[in-house]
C-alpha cells in the first residue's frame, strides 16, 4: 500500500465523511489500479454528499473503463444536474463533454 493511501486512511479515521479525503483516496486507488476500491470511495462520497460535484466525473470515467456504460451515463446525467444546481459551469461542461463522447 502506498504511503499516500496509508496517510489518507488515517485522516479518514478521524473524519470519515470528509468528501475531499474520500475523493483523494479514490483517486489514489485509481492510480494504484484498484478500481473496485476506488469505486467504493467515490460512491461513499456521493452517499455522504451528492452535491460534491468533482466525484461524478471521475466515477463516470471509472465506470466507462470497467465497461459499465449505462451506469456511467447515469452518473454523468446526475452530475450535470448537481453541477447546474451548484452553478458550477466548468464541471457541468466537463460532465456534458464526457456524456456526449459516450452517448454519441
Amino acid at each position: 500500500m502506498s504511503e499516500r493511501i496509508e496517510k489518507l486512511l488515517k485522516f479518514l479515521e478521524a473524519s470519515p465523511k470528509d468528501c475531499f479525503l474520500n475523493h483523494a483516496l479514490a483517486l489514489e486507488y485509481v492510480k494504484a489500479g484498484d478500481e473496485a476500491r476506488a469505486r467504493a470511495y467515490f460512491e461513499t462520497n456521493l452517499n455522504n454528499d451528492p452535491h460534491y460535484v468533482a466525484t461524478y466525473y471521475h466515477l463516470g470515467k471509472l465506470l466507462e473503463r470497467t465497461g459499465a456504460t449505462d451506469a456511467a451515463v447515469a452518473i454523468y446525467e446526475t452530475g450535470m444536474a448537481a453541477a447546474k444546481l451548484a452553478k458550477d459551469m466548468h464541471s457541468y461542461n466537463e460532465l456534458q463533454a464526457a456524456y456526449e463522447d459516450l452517448v454519441y
